[in-house]
């Protein structure tokens, strides 16, 4: 009887063991899917803070371009407000909007060649880059935590304790799509900078040249 109480208690000890392994394991996945997260929140409230200063020194030069910083102005809210989808959503938009802003700079000399905005270009590109570079390892992190909190056996430890499903940051469609390499016309390209044969050339006889020897007969008399 003593026996066989220890065994049921060894037993137990494991199990819940076992259940304490699973919960740590999920708590520090979602610990590292949180940390990535405040490190692209703090990238997202930088380029928050220097769009103003953008759009200030655009606004004198590109005077018919009004509905463009009016998209950049709507959307930089959006960086701040909502949940991660809806600020993801609203950097990818806010990517393109910026992008028709530095085009417009190329009919603006003036503006183009001003310190103030060059500094602004070079910070907001590198905040873009920071971004899609913590996007990565956030994206990675959110992929090995929701696939925990699926799976047997940690799905039941994560549906006991309410670890919910966490969402991926996405990229802006540009760098969705996949680069296609097409060789099927490189035999072709290479045909036809070679001239095809002319049939009709190689029907033909090839012309007689006169003999040397006829030549000389002639000369000597």
């Amino acid at each position: 009887m003593v026996l066989l109480e220890i065994g049921i208690a060894l037993v137990v000890i494991v199990f819940l063991a076992i259940i304490g392994m699973m919960y740590n394991g999920l708590v520090v996945k979602r610990n590292r899917v949180q940390d990535a997260w405040a490190q692209i929140d703090v990238q997202l409230k930088r380029r928050y803070d220097l769009i103003p200063n953008l759009i200030d020194t655009v606004k004198g030069y590109a005077k018919y371009e009004r509905s463009v910083l009016t998209d950049v102005t709507r959307l930089r809210t959006s960086l701040v407000a909502g949940s991660i989808q809806d600020k993801a959503a609203a950097n990818n938009q806010l990517t393109q909007a910026l992008k028709s802003i530095f085009a417009v700079a190329e009919n603006y000399p003036d503006l183009k060649a001003s310190a103030n905005f060059q500094q602004l270009q070079q910070e907001l590109a590198a905040t873009e880059d920071r971004i899609a570079f913590v996007r990565t390892s956030y994206n990675d992190y959110v992929l090995d935590y929701n696939n925990a909190t699926q799976t047997v056996p940690s799905v039941w430890i994560a549906s006991a304790f309410n670890f919910k499903k966490a969402d991926f940051f996405q990229a802006p469609d540009e760098e969705k799509k996949v680069v296609k390499v097409d060789f099927s016309d490189l035999s072709g390209s290479q045909q036809a900078q070679q001239p095809a044969p002319d049939p009709q050339a190689a029907a033909k006889p090839a012309a007689k040249q006169p003999s040397k020897k006829a030549d000389n007969s002639q000369d000597s008399k």
